[in-house]
């Protein structure tokens, strides 16, 4: 029994020796910051637009006389070629100003022969009359009354050529009119929309009407994007882009930038300016009007030293940066269990990461991007400069 209580209370001293070093042993200190390291790596910049899929080259085909729209020759997504029959107005009523026109040139060509005539037979009076003055047979009224029959006569033969020249003008008019009832297709290419049917009264008043888009060339097609003026400054011609349509949201397209215009265009107080971007569509994949999700690639380095951006963010409490105050872009290291700020000047960045271009920094060196502490009075905006 004695043995047996010994070594009851051996084992009850030692659970009470275990309970007190557990209960009063130093506890662990935790870290107080989150850490990420300085890396190598790839970084892109990039600038993000939308914009509506144009084919380069369209022609807007209209009419220039007005009139009951008589055959349609082609439709939608027709292929075309330059100087082909695409459409008719009824030429009725430009085949009878056409008549008309030429009934008024033959009319003016027989008064001026008739006038001509005229003018003949009152020279001859003319001439007859002065002979005769001389003479002394005739009186000088009868002499100058020829004469004024003479001038009054040419003058008609002149009248008479003008009506002729007018008249011409007005049937080269008619014919004019009567040709341009053939709607004919200016360039080759493919009927992208047609905008009249058969029987539609077309009136081309004030400004010809438009019947037919076309577009030349469906295989190379453009990208008018609206790009902020914030990031316009970016953007230079021949740059990659890639972008996404709706139609095939798991391909990406890519092309390059052809064109910074620079005339803005102002929508609710927001300034942007068009970028046109050229792409390749020798698959046809692409369609006019299509809306792009684009991603400019504004620049683009390989194996440089990343900075993630949290650490760009972080600032430690109010009480330790009053120690540090400085200006330009710096981040956080630990030193002796405390933070100290590393001044950085930085380049292009991404939505993860930035380009350290100097600083005493490291690859693998340690950055505070945040801390452990539950009230932590840490910042966690954007990038910014102290």
């Amino acid at each position: 029994m004695k043995k047996r209580a010994i070594w009851i209370s051996v084992v009850v001293v030692i659970a009470l020796g275990v309970t007190a070093f557990l209960a009063f042993r130093p506890k662990e200190k935790k870290e107080k910051y989150k850490t990420e390291k300085v890396s190598r790596g790839r970084i892109q910049e990039t600038v993000f637009a939308s914009g509506t899929i144009n084919p380069i080259s369209s022609v807007s085909v209209g009419c220039q006389v007005s009139g009951r729209v008589k055959a349609l020759y082609v439709d939608y997504n027709s292929e075309v070629k330059q100087g082909q029959l695409i459409a008719e107005i009824d030429p009725a009523s430009y085949q009878a100003q056409v008549d008309q026109a030429r009934a008024n040139k033959l009319l003016a060509a027989a008064n001026l022969q008739k006038a001509e005539a005229a003018l003949v037979d009152a020279e001859r009076s003319y001439n007859r009359a002065a002979e005769l003055f001389q003479r002394n047979l005739i009186a000088q009224s009868e002499r100058d009354t020829t004469e004024t029959n003479f001038l009054s006569a040419k003058a008609a033969v002149n009248a008479g050529k003008a009506q002729l020249v007018q008249s011409s003008a007005a049937l080269d008019l008619a014919k004019t009119n009567l040709v341009y009832t053939r709607i004919i297709s200016p360039v080759d290419g493919i009927v992208i929309s047609r905008n009249v049917n058969i029987g539609q009264t077309v009136v081309a008043s004030f400004q010809s009407p438009t019947l037919f888009l076309i577009a030349q060339d469906l295989t190379k097609m453009q990208i008018d994007t609206n790009v902020n003026e914030a990031d316009i400054g970016k953007v230079k011609t021949d740059q990659p882009v890639e972008f996404t349509v709706d139609a095939y949201p798991d391909t990406t397209f890519r092309g390059k930038v052809f064109q910074v215009r620079n005339a803005p265009m102002t929508i609710s107080n927001v300034v942007t300016y068009d970028v046109v971007i050229n792409v390749d569509n020798t698959d046809l994949k692409l369609k006019p009007g299509m809306t792009a999700n684009a991603t400019i690639i504004t620049s683009d380095k390989t194996s440089i030293l990343l900075i993630p951006n949290a650490a760009l963010r972080f600032v430690p409490p109010e009480e330790e940066i009053k120690k540090s105050l400085q200006k330009g872009y710096g981040v956080w290291i630990l030193k002796n269990g405390k933070p100290e700020r590393v001044s950085v000047k930085v380049g292009i960045s991404d939505d993860s990461y930035t380009e350290l271009v100097a600083g005493d920094l490291k690859e693998n060196q340690e950055l505070i991007t945040d801390t452990t502490e539950k009230n932590k009075k840490a910042n966690n905006g954007p990038p910014r400069m102290f």
